[in-house]
Parts: structure tokens; C-alpha cells; sequence
């Protein structure tokens, strides 16, 4: 399965380093066997948006090839926001993921900067832990915090070892020493995919993600020698009005399903 979207090809630069992805020929499978409770990191990619009788079969599918499902994760390939059918879904439980990818070539200081903070890859210890809870402090607040320390300390040692291997940085934006705002920037070849921009509840609004995005893209741009910085919104959330201050345009609408079992562990 060949896959168009700009989103999710970017996607699978992550199990492309530590998990692992099978090609059905109708359907992809994605596995993370380091982070079993991350839902988007063990999920299914279709060509099409869903149809009208597809919910058994694709949750029989994900059975078969992720095994019996706290969770079930589905994407489809499209790139302008096609629904498909996706009411029998949202009956059972599902939750609709509408999502913008956006992408630059050049990125531009944004009118709101926060001049105070310094930003800079990630290399200590103490630097990565910080990073660590402010990913927990920023996670929806669905996700109850015993279960989602798991999911994201497994991956933030995904991201590190990445980091190790050449593949890219975590960004830290620091204010008086302390780490109030955090992202990935990884690459593929010369295109690059941002992961998980947080800044702390206590920082927001103060021109700090923006600052944190644009020093993080012109490191890319200028040290990584990257051609093209994709990212991918919510696009119910205003953070991609700020990532398009920088400079990113959308360029496709993706959508996924999701279900979890409440009672259980996971995120992502």
C-alpha cells in the first residue's frame, strides 16, 4: 500500500526507527512493541475512509494483527478530510480525529515572541526529565496520570534514542532554568515532522510556543539542512493559527477513530 498523505508518511518515520510496519496490501499495520499502550503507535491505516459495514471488520482486523484491543486506533489515507461513514463508529464510542497538516520551506519570526526564553536541543539528564513532566503536564486530562507517566516516559526514550542516532532533537524553551515549553523535531531524508509542541498551563499566551517553533525550525532549516517541516494540528485546537505565524500553510486534512477503554492504560 502506497501511501499519498503527506501526515502519514511523516507518521511512520517513528516506527520506521524502533516498531514495526507490515504492508497487507489493503491495509497497514503499525506496531510499537516498546509502547504497547500508545494507541497511535499500534493502529491500522486504510486507503479509504471508512464505509458503511466496516466497523466489525476493521475491529476484527486490528484483533488479528494487534491483538485483543484495550484500544482500537484507525486512519485512512486521504488528505481533504473525507468522513466516509463514520456514525456506526461514533455509536459505539469511537471518537472522530480531525486533524490539519502543515508544512514550510521557510519559516519567519512571528509578530508574538517571547524574547526571555532560550531555546535549545535537548543533551542532559535533568533537561530531559523536565521535558518528561511537561509533556504530562500539558496531556488531556482524559488520561489519568499513573497510566499516562507510562505511555509517555516509553516514549521519550523512543525520542532519545532517536536523538542518539542522529535523526533529530528535543527542543527545551527555558525560562530562568527552567523548561516551561517542549517539542520533537525529526527527520526522514531532508523532510522533517514535529512531535508533541507543549508549553506548561503556567506559560501560555505569552509568545513562547511560537518563539519555541521558530528557533526550533531555523536549527532545522540551518544546522539539519532539512527542506521541508511538516506538523499536524488538531484542527479544533487554536495551536495551528500559531504554527501558521511562523510560516506553516495547511496542506492536507486527515482523520482517524479512536476507542479506549477507560478502565485501562494508554494515551497517544
Amino acid at each position: 500500500m502506497q501511501l499519498k498523505s503527506l501526515g502519514n508518511r511523516t507518521d511512520l518515520i517513528f516506527p520506521q526507527f524502533d516498531g514495526l510496519i507490515l504492508d497487507r496490501g489493503d491495509y497497514l499495520v503499525i506496531r510499537t512493541p516498546s509502547n504497547p499502550t500508545f494507541h497511535w503507535g499500534n493502529f491500522l491505516i486504510f486507503p479509504e475512509a471508512p464505509a458503511a459495514d466496516d466497523l466489525e471488520r476493521w475491529k476484527a482486523l486490528f484483533t488479528r494483527e494487534i491483538g485483543p484491543a484495550e484500544h482500537f486506533s484507525f486512519g485512512w489515507d486521504t488528505v481533504t478530510g473525507e468522513l466516509g461513514e463514520v456514525a456506526p463508529f461514533l455509536a459505539e464510542g469511537f471518537e472522530l480525529q480531525e486533524e490539519i497538516v502543515l508544512a514550510t520551506d521557510a519559516v519567519h519570526r512571528p509578530a508574538k515572541y517571547n524574547e526571555d526564553v532560550a531555546v535549545r536541543p535537548l543533551t542532559e539528564d535533568w533537561e530531559w526529565e523536565q521535558a518528561l513532566q511537561n509533556q504530562v503536564e500539558c496531556r488531556d486530562m482524559v488520561y489519568g496520570l499513573d497510566g499516562y507517566l507510562v505511555f509517555k516516559r516509553n516514549q521519550m526514550q523512543r525520542y532519545r534514542a532517536m536523538t542518539r542516532a542522529g535523526l533529530g532533537h528535543w527542543f527545551g524553551a527555558f525560562k530562568d532554568g527552567k523548561l516551561v515549553a517542549d517539542l520533537g523535531l525529526y527527520a526522514s531524508g531532508k523532510l522533517g515532522r514535529f512531535q508533541n509542541v507543549g508549553t506548561h498551563p503556567d506559560y501560555r499566551r505569552l509568545g513562547i510556543c511560537g518563539a519555541l517553533v521558530h528557533q526550533a525550525s531555523s536549527y532545522a532549516f540551518g544546522v539539519m539542512q532539512l527542506e521541508t517541516l511538516v506538523m499536524v494540528a488538531d484542527e479544533h485546537y487554536h495551536a495551528a493559527k500559531i504554527y501558521e505565524t511562523v510560516g506553516f500553510e495547511p496542506r492536507e486534512r486527515q482523520n482517524g477513530l479512536g476507542w479506549w477503554d477507560r478502565n485501562k492504560t494508554g494515551a497517544g
